[in-house]
């Protein structure tokens, strides 16, 4: 009988991160969930109590355990990706870190974006910005993580990592975002939406399908950067009009705006990601127009709010 596969998941415990840690335990793989202790995993997993920035108290939580894999949805600065490199250096065989789309956030492309367009040994890292700053963090999301990616990527093969980076996610009748609640809100009312005078579509996957590339890239080996978003792109009309099909007495209104701040799924310039390293290594994503109507019945649930 094989021997159950020892998987570490650092946070993410909701959203696309719990259904991740469901289909490990189907899978028989030992999990072991590490957070602050605001949030009980699923029953059948192991729960460690540790904050993630402090190096010590991850040491101190961990004690001797060894993993197989560790898939860290929490990591988002440099100054974390430094700690984990060196806590998990010679404890675990594999880690998987989740990053997301905005790490292309200054690519303008006229086609779809490949891994290559941003070789993390290409990027400076500067661990002495205000990374534990909240509100410098949400501003410099994309940033926080293409760093991040630069300090496992100069570990070199000693330190074996993937970078996960995960288009815009949509689906689920958890989704806490309000993203897609925006749009149902002004249609419903006629309100016009704010999109920029140009306007680029975007890729995004389902929520369940980034659950199950994370659960299937926590198997296997490849390393460096792949993109995650399912075939397909989407503009902000499109997914208005898809919206608007709940609402018959609504009106998508569509305001251009030169200055302020736009609707969620509005974006400057073009950094759609080209799927097509995940579908050699062996993973298929699905058609983005396939899923919308049920990522949005999900999400607004089936009265339509």
């Amino acid at each position: 009988m094989e021997k159950a596969r020892e998987v570490l998941v650092i946070g993410g415990n909701r959203y696309f991160g719990k259904r991740l840690i469901a289909r490990l335990l189907a899978a028989g793989d030992r999990v072991t969930v590490l957070n602050r202790g605001s949030s009980q995993p699923p029953v059948g997993a192991i729960h460690l109590v540790a904050d993630r920035n402090d190096e010590k108290s991850l040491e101190d939580a961990l004690g001797s355990r060894t993993f197989d894999v560790v898939v860290d949805q929490v990591c988002y600065t440099p100054r974390q990706a430094e700690t984990a490199r060196r806590v998990f250096a010679g404890r675990t065989r594999r880690y998987v870190m989740t990053s997301t789309v905005e790490v292309y956030e200054y690519e303008d492309s006229g086609t779809l974006v490949r891994e290559d367009a941003l070789d993390p040994l290409t990027v400076p890292v500067d661990l002495e910005l205000p990374w534990d700053d909240p509100e410098f963090l949400e501003t410099h999301y994309g940033e926080g993580k293409r760093q991040a990616e630069a300090v496992l990527a100069a570990a070199g093969p000693e330190f074996p990592y993937a970078a996960v980076r995960v288009a815009h996610v949509l689906g689920g009748a958890d989704d806490f975002t309000g993203r897609l609640q925006h749009y149902a809100d002004r249609i419903q009312a006629g309100e016009p939406i704010a999109v920029p005078v140009v306007n680029r579509p975007a890729t995004y996957v389902h929520v369940e399908e980034i659950a199950d590339f994370l659960a299937w890239a926590a198997g296997e080996d490849f390393t460096g950067p792949v993109n995650a978003a399912s075939d397909g792109l989407l503009s902000t009309e499109e997914l208005c009009e898809a919206v608007a099909v709940r609402f018959p007495d609504g009106r998508t209104v569509l305001r251009a705006v030169e200055v302020g701040e736009v609707s969620p799924f509005s974006f400057t310039r073009s950094y759609g990601m080209d799927n097509s390293r995940a579908a050699r290594l062996g993973f298929p994503f699905g058609d983005v127009r396939q899923w919308l109507p049920k990522a949005i019945a999900e999400t607004l649930g089936k009265g339509g709010n």
